[in-house]
């Protein structure tokens, strides 16, 4: 069995739980990579990665190039001599770095590939309607995602899930997945399958404004999907409008309620404790919602600050 000498490469907390479960299976881990610091937030304040802040309370050696092809990093990159290098939610790599260990670059996908591949596998499987997804350990090559498969696991998707629910359990399921993935790999005996391409393939695309934004004649089913795969972050969004204002808001949590009416699909049906918004055949329930500069709130706590009139709408 080959001793493992790993360099780890991740920026969010998705690839801090994966980090942190190599850790703890005892692999030395001999360097981190992450993103360079960037200033974040109204203040504009250095934030660092959620790896980074793991990395430091860890004692581990931090590496945080701006640029990957540069040789300085390069040359300290090539000194830590690493056999394995493990990417988990980081940026496209070029050839020079995956291919420098013996034993390759192996990246945590969270997904089934060949689907979802790209930015946001987690959020395209819930905002698709599908019932199952899962996480990929495949060997890097010059694509996004393309490479030879390792191992994979499946789960199902609950119908009521979200992306923040569902970003945990495949955390935990790719983490079991990454420490099964070194093991077979120490062992010498990695078996790996080439992705198949055809048309049917679903692509993960970088989350925009513009796909993010609800549209309310769609069926209440799609928009009750995009509503809970971009819950919390980035969050599904559209206007409000009433009494010739309107408003950005972002909308966290719903329900449909299926129910026969002759409303037009948009309109805004308000009480004081509940909102709904007319759909085609029913409506949605809003539970959590943000209007600009406010801070998240549920239904109730802004009606009793905000009524809406017989004309307001959304789109």
């Amino acid at each position: 069995m080959e001793k493992l000498r790993i360099v780890f490469m991740g920026t969010p907390e998705f690839a801090v739980g994966i980090l942190d479960t190599i850790v703890k299976n005892n692999h030395e881990v001999v360097g981190v990579i992450t993103a360079a610091d960037k200033p974040a937030g109204r203040g504009q304040k250095i934030k660092y990665s959620a790896v980074k802040e793991y990395a430091l309370e860890k004692n581990l050696h931090l590496l945080q190039p701006a640029n990957l092809k540069d040789e300085s990093f390069l040359a300290e990159l090539k000194a830590l001599n690493a056999n394995l290098q493990v990417v988990v939610a980081f940026r496209m790599l070029p050839k020079v770095v995956w291919e420098m260990p013996e034993l390759g670059t192996f990246n945590l996908h969270a997904s089934l590939l060949p689907n979802y591949r790209g930015a946001a596998p987690i959020n395209w499987a819930i905002i698709n309607g599908e019932t199952k997804t899962g996480v990929t350990t495949f060997f890097i090559d010059d694509k996004i995602d393309t490479g030879a498969m390792i191992l994979n696991a499946e789960i199902p998707i609950e119908n009521n899930e979200n992306a923040g629910q569902l970003h945990d359990r495949l955390m935990e399921l790719g983490s079991k997945t990454v420490v099964e993935t070194l093991d077979v790999i120490a062992k010498g005996n990695v078996q790996t399958t080439i992705q198949k391409d055809d048309s049917d393939i679903k692509t993960a695309y970088k989350l925009n404004k513009d796909n993010c934004k609800i549209d309310w004649n769609k069926p209440a089913s799609d928009i009750y999907n995009l509503i809970r795969g971009l819950s919390p972050y980035p969050a599904a969004w559209c206007f409000f409008e009433d009494k010739g204002q309107e408003w950005n808001v972002k909308i966290y949590d719903s329900e449909i309620i299926f129910e026969t009416h002759s409303l037009p699909v948009g309109k805004i049906l308000a009480t004081k404790k509940e909102l709904k918004i007319a759909v085609s055949g029913g409506y949605l329930q809003i539970f959590n919602l943000q209007f600009p500069a406010k801070t998240k709130m549920n239904a109730q706590q802004l009606l009793n600050g905000l009524s809406f009139s017989e004309e307001a709408k959304v789109r």
